[in-house]
């Protein structure tokens, strides 16, 4: 990928245009390191105070050899690359893990990097997301996980204990559900790790990474990803927190910034783009159908009422939530209908927006074909306006000359409309995340320690069990129980008040006086002084207990 921890080294960019790459650099300064892109033409130009932007897919960008200038010896470089393959192998598994730290990564494809014929087969209805927690969590190298699975985005985030590792089985288990090719997979997706998919999850939040800059919505299902994984084994300490921080980031944007002020949802794009591809002469007499009365078609039947609307036929399988939005919406006429009606219904609509969870196509191109036309007056055309993911109309619909499709890619031309004042309050939020990225930062970091104290405790206490033992052999077989039980509660005081000191000065709870750079300074001393890096790692354990876990 092009991200190191959050930086670009070297670029090589194939077919890709200097015009189009500054297109996607983020325009927020952040950390800045300086980087080349390696034309196919071997140009070399050098850009500073730029970073990338991460939604790059990485068939366009990847990071390539420093030495891709001309001129460089394919010999010597292929004997570099043979002593660099021998040291890799020279170095043994276990010092690898003990000088890898797990890491925070998010493996996502969304609307800027792979079209909806893509994102709808990887798709995970919610109900499915605490079996996808438990199926990636039992892969070997990844200890926590969570799902963000929406219109617009499909995205996993996981705490993996390593990242090359982590990432190829969470790449691999997207393909195995989807059915989509690894390889295809790898051209759409893109990787973050650690401050960076922070960042972007906290973006993805505050409204900032959506199709519809400052909507609401994604903050609801932020949240519900949070609710959907309370007591889920898998989503535990960091992902948990992760996503709770991100919760506090999306409410204090939305509360300190304008970023939501007349901000439209996914919904209201698809009412205005309905209205934009009717004749103005039809507002007040074209006949509007909603398949779906969930979230989504709720906020679609308030905004068409919102632009006149006056009567609306909604079909759903219950009647019971298409009631609830008759009672807030009396000066609209709502008609219920069930969903084994919809055919009968969209014969007789003009336009017809879809957004139900079915996974199952609900008009198909013969299917609109045997619907009578409608009026000229409309334009001649039936609109479908299709907002599920995955798709409810077929994407061959578009086929049928008295038929015109619309789905969430084609929302963009609405939201086109008003980008500098997007930027401009995208700009406000930038400070805010910044901030909170820190925050978020400095309590995972001081979480960095445990393993540290778990490692110093346990190194007590083989040394304590050790000379306990060695003091009852030396005292003889017949020490009356009380006296064991008073060597032994010995033992364990000294243990204890030894470690209260180094214990204390490794912990960090957020009201101590320590600094974060002097708690971890006092981690790598004491690993040092007890030589506890040379323990078997933490991560490493895990891994042999989840194989082994695996194998049985």
């Amino acid at each position: 990928m092009a991200t190191v921890n959050g930086f670009v080294s070297s670029l090589s960019v194939n077919n890709f245009s200097e015009q189009k790459l500054k297109m996607e650099v983020w325009k927020y300064p952040r950390s800045i390191q300086k980087f080349s892109l390696c034309y196919s033409s071997s140009q070399t130009r050098f850009f500073d105070n730029l970073r990338i932007r991460k939604v790059i897919p990485e068939k366009q960008l990847f990071v390539s050899n420093p030495r891709c200038e001309a001129g460089s010896n394919p010999k010597i470089e292929a004997k570099r690359s043979s002593v660099s393959a021998l040291e890799l192998l020279k170095t043994s598994a276990a010092d690898r893990y003990t000088k890898e730290t797990s890491s925070i990564v998010v493996v996502g494809l969304n609307f800027r990097t792979a079209p909806i014929e893509i994102r709808e087969k990887l798709s995970i209805p919610e109900a499915q997301w605490p079996q996808a927690i438990g199926e990636l969590c039992a892969l070997n190298h990844i200890e926590e996980a969570a799902v963000l699975s929406t219109c617009n985005r499909m995205e996993i985030y996981v705490v993996a204990l390593s990242q090359h590792r982590g990432v190829k089985e969470v790449t691999e288990w997207m393909s195995k559900i989807s059915a989509v090719p690894v390889s295809e997979l790898c051209q759409h997706r893109f990787l973050l790790y650690n401050k960076d998919a922070t960042h972007h999850l906290f973006e993805v939040s505050a409204g900032l990474d959506s199709l519809v800059l400052g909507e609401g919505q994604i903050l609801a299902q932020v949240k519900q990803v949070v609710k959907t994984g309370q007591g889920i084994p898998g989503f535990d300490r960091k992902i948990s927190g992760l996503f709770k921080h991100a919760i506090t980031v999306g409410k204090r944007v939305r509360t300190e910034t304008s970023i939501s002020t007349g901000s439209v949802s996914v919904s209201s794009a698809a009412v205005e783009l309905a209205l934009m591809k009717l004749p103005e002469s039809s507002y007040a007499t074209a006949r509007m159908l909603v398949v779906g009365a969930g979230k989504m078609g709720k906020l679609v039947i308030k905004h068409l009422a919102a632009k006149g609307c006056t009567k609306i036929v909604v079909v759903n399988r219950t009647e019971d939530r298409v009631s609830a939005i008759r009672k807030e919406l009396e000066n609209v006429e709502i008609v219920y209908l069930p969903l084994s009606e919809v055919l009968a219904c969209a014969a007789e609509a003009d336009v017809i927006f879809t957004s139900t969870a079915s996974e199952t196509l609900l008009f198909s191109k013969e299917q609109v074909q045997a619907l009578p036309p409608v009026s000229s007056q409309i334009g001649g055309r039936r609109l479908f306006i299709d907002i599920s993911v995955p798709r409810n109309v077929g994407s061959c619909v578009s086929d049928v000359e008295t038929a015109r499709v619309y789905n969430v890619d084609d929302l963009k031309e609405v939201v086109e409309a008003n980008k500098e004042d997007r930027l401009h309050k995208a700009m406000e939020a930038q400070a805010i995340i910044e901030e909170e990225v820190k925050q978020f930062e400095a309590w995972k970091d001081s979480l960095e320690t445990v393993p540290t104290i778990k490692k110093l405790r346990a190194y007590a206490e083989r040394i304590r069990s050790s000379e306990f033992d060695k003091c009852l052999s030396k005292m003889g077989d017949d020490i009356p129980k009380n006296k064991k039980k008073a060597i032994y509660d010995l033992s364990i005081g000294i243990v204890n008040k030894l470690l209260h000191g180094p214990m204390q000065h490794l912990r960090c709870d957020g009201n101590e006086i320590r600094s974060l750079s002097e708690i971890l300074e006092n981690m790598h001393a004491l690993n040092r002084i007890f030589s506890l890096d040379t323990e078997i790692s933490v991560l490493e354990q895990k891994i042999r207990a989840k194989i082994e876990q695996n194998q049985k």
